[in-house]
């Protein structure tokens, strides 16, 4: 089957060994690549990936503007990997760097709570998610534990579930499965309750039970799941084999392969 990837990570052939050092050294999972571009290319074919979408991180309000233009130019020379842009939710230009994102025909903004230093629902981040949604944009939000902060978790179901009340105008896409070893919080706060939610699968392969995974599709609704890997810190191959062997209809798998990543790139183009 034909799998959009739509959680991946790679650096700029420039940084992408000092960043990758760093990133291990912040207790980061054993990668499956080089943290290059190539690299992912590379990963993604061996993996039966088709497409993928690159998710850059700004981690200071002076990388926004570099890593944006070399997100325009990645997709400028490959035709089946797409980026979003990030924004500093901190810089003094964070406004005018959304509408930039836009213009340079990115396919939204990527946010980190943990990388970034913010809590998903604080009142300095709703008029920021305003303006994203004016500029017909999602978010992808890190969701739940992060390696970098193992004993305290900014990105909780619950901020979220107030977050996306608030801005209900909003896309938001909510990684790992709604929160990385939180799904229980996810089933209560975030599941079936919010139509502008979206969830990926990125890295929970092995460690999210099939049954509360399952359960968490029935609930939400496949139409509203995402395929993902979080590669380089895990193999697509990994989130292929969890999908296929769910006991969901063929038509449903489509959708979080594939169908639901290009219905939101769709909407996405239709605002430009």
């Amino acid at each position: 089957m034909y799998y959009f990837d739509f959680h991946t990570h790679a650096f700029a052939d420039a940084i992408a060994e000092r960043a990758m050092d760093a990133l291990i050294k912040n207790n980061a999972p054993t990668p499956c690549t080089d943290g290059t571009l190539n690299g992912a290319i590379m990963q993604a074919k061996a993996s039966g990936v088709s497409k993928f979408m690159l998710l850059p991180v700004a981690t200071k309000p002076s990388q926004q503007k570099t890593i944006n233009n070399w997100a325009k130019e990645v997709m400028e020379e490959n035709e089946n990997v797409f980026c979003f842009g990030t924004v500093y939710p901190d810089a003094e230009d964070v406004m005018q760097e959304i509408e930039r994102v836009k213009e340079l025909g990115l396919y939204g903004i990527k946010l980190h709570s943990e990388y970034q230093g913010f809590f998903p629902d604080a009142e300095k981040m709703i008029p920021i998610y305003r303006k994203i949604a004016s500029c017909g944009l999602p978010v992808v939000f890190h969701g739940g534990w992060d390696p970098l902060s193992p004993d305290f978790t900014k990105a909780t179901p619950q901020r979220f579930a107030k977050a996306a009340a608030a801005v209900p105008e909003m896309t938001f896409i909510v990684a790992h499965l709604g929160g990385m070893k939180l799904w229980d919080d996810v089933e209560k706060y975030l599941a079936g309750k919010f139509s502008n939610v979206y969830f990926d699968v990125s890295v929970v392969a092995d460690v999210v039970s099939d049954e509360q995974l399952l359960r968490i599709i029935r609930t939400h609704g496949a139409d509203k799941i995402l395929f993902g890997s979080d590669m380089p810190w895990d193999n697509p191959a990994n989130e292929i084999r969890m999908i296929e062997r769910l006991p969901i209809s063929q038509e449903e798998k489509e959708l979080i392969a594939y169908r639901n990543a290009e219905h939101l790139m769709e909407l996405v183009r239709t605002n430009r």
